[in-house]
């Protein structure tokens, strides 16, 4: 079963469209330049009233360790995603106080290789790359590398995923998660509730297809 994180979430009624959706997972921006960002005590008047097994996920750029580990225990963040240049030394010391979701921009060359390096991270979330941006570009990639990627761990699948595109994605990947951001978005900030619906649709025929394949569903 593929999993899906809404990420962006800015405000409680989002939050509650992606729930009742069936989103397992929601994403919190605490990197400032993003139109997506959040102000802890926003975040935590959304978390607060997320109902049992939807996890909070924290996404940061170049935190320190203390700072992450002071505002997920404020906010009650369930795991933290990493989108700066941490070392996989940085990885595995947030990794002592939470599951660590690394992200990488994928590139012209990437190698997944390069995965291997971080063996402490719980997941790898590769996403498409933009010179200045970090994340919720709506930039795709060729999907064979993330294929491929899982090989090294757990891939949690973004980059420009939309109703259109989605379950061609999770056919081609077969990733543990994905992870949406713009695709379901009015605006930057503001989800869009019938293309929220629509991805989920997708999804769950996705899933269908995947335990059709391999013979452990049946109609």
């Amino acid at each position: 079963m593929v999993r899906v994180k809404i990420c962006g979430i800015t405000n409680w009624a989002d939050a509650k469209l992606a729930v009742d959706a069936g989103a397992d997972a929601l994403g919190f921006n605490f990197y400032p330049p993003s139109p997506r960002a959040v102000a802890p005590a926003q975040a935590w008047a959304i978390i607060r009233r997320l109902p049992p097994l939807v996890e909070a996920v924290g996404v940061f750029v170049n935190w320190s360790v203390e700072a992450v580990n002071a505002l997920a225990a404020a906010v009650k963040l369930h795991a933290v995603q990493l989108h700066g240049d941490e070392s996989p030394a940085d990885v595995a010391e947030f990794a002592e106080a939470h599951p660590v979701i690394k992200a990488f921009r994928v590139r012209r060359g990437f190698r997944p290789a390069v995965l291997a390096r971080y063996r402490r991270a719980a997941a790898f979330l590769l996403d498409g790359f933009h010179p200045r941006l970090r994340g919720g570009t709506g930039e795709s990639f060729d999907w064979s590398v993330a294929q491929r990627a899982r090989r090294y761990g757990r891939i949690v699948l973004a980059g420009g995923l939309a109703p259109e595109n989605v379950a061609r994605a999770i056919g081609a990947v077969e990733p543990f998660a994905i992870d949406v951001c713009s695709g379901v978005e009015a605006k930057p900030g503001k989800k869009d509730a019938t293309r929220l619906r629509e991805l989920m649709r997708e999804v769950e025929a996705a899933n269908r297809e995947l335990f059709r394949r391999e013979g452990r569903y049946s109609r």
